[in-house]
């Protein structure tokens, strides 16, 4: 290759447009760098720079110059995604932890209430109560526990009453029935007799509803008490 062979077979001009095959770009590159003076003579150095005015011209970065990067492209931003990742990760991680705390400990509580027995009753309480014979009460007449377990003999006075068979029914203050008696007699004192261990209960007030039962057997409202138990 020489300079009549590059300027009969317009050698620059297929080398700059990529038309010339990879074997003869190779020897032209290798003449170029033989004879560096040749750029000269074929006016390459006008022809990048009339290119370059052109890329200029129409805005366009010139082809070294790095393309911008996508937003999401950006190392830092991709640290920051990564970050955000493991705290999010770390956070969960930390919530499924207490979850499983949380549900270990419920299920313990839950074990032991179903498990635990009744507390010793180490002492033995007689109380008398007076129900009210008018409407309903939901303060306690008297409160007991909050100490040791007791058992406690309430004696209600049912000697107003013209019935002589009662049932007896147990709520829970605002959450639910806890229990029916059924067939109490009253004693000779004209007495129910109701013991109870003070710590069966949870604590709250609880309204004992007293019902007479006639004859035929059926209940009818007769008279009202309510307790508290403390713990």
């Amino acid at each position: 290759m020489d300079r009549d062979f590059i300027a009969r077979n317009q050698i620059v001009e297929r080398y700059l447009s990529g038309r010339l095959p990879l074997k003869g770009a190779t020897d032209f590159e290798r003449f170029c760098k033989d004879n560096p003076k040749v750029l000269d003579e074929i006016g390459l150095p006008e022809r990048v720079n009339a290119g370059l005015r052109l890329l200029e011209a129409s805005g366009k970065p010139e082809p070294w110059q790095e393309k911008p990067q996508r937003p999401w492209a950006k190392p830092q931003l991709m640290l920051g995604v990564v970050g955000v990742a493991l705290l999010l990760g770390v956070g969960l991680a930390v919530v499924a932890n207490n979850n499983a705390a949380k549900s270990q400990k419920i299920a313990k509580l839950e074990k032991q209430a179903a498990e635990r027995p009744l507390d010793p009753a180490t002492t033995t309480r007689s109380i008398r109560l007076v129900p009210s014979h008018e409407a309903a009460s939901n303060t306690p007449a008297v409160i007991i526990g909050g100490g040791a377990a007791e058992l406690v003999d309430f004696k209600i006075d049912e000697t107003r009453s013209p019935y002589k068979t009662f049932r007896i029914t147990i709520d829970r203050i605002d959450q639910g029935r806890v229990g029916v008696l059924h067939n109490l007699v009253k004693d000779s004192n004209g007495h129910l007799r109701v013991a109870l261990n003070s710590s069966a209960l949870g604590p709250g007030s609880y309204q004992l509803t007293i019902e007479g039962l006639s004859w035929r057997g059926d209940p009818e409202p007769d008279s009202w008490v309510t307790i508290g138990i403390q713990r």
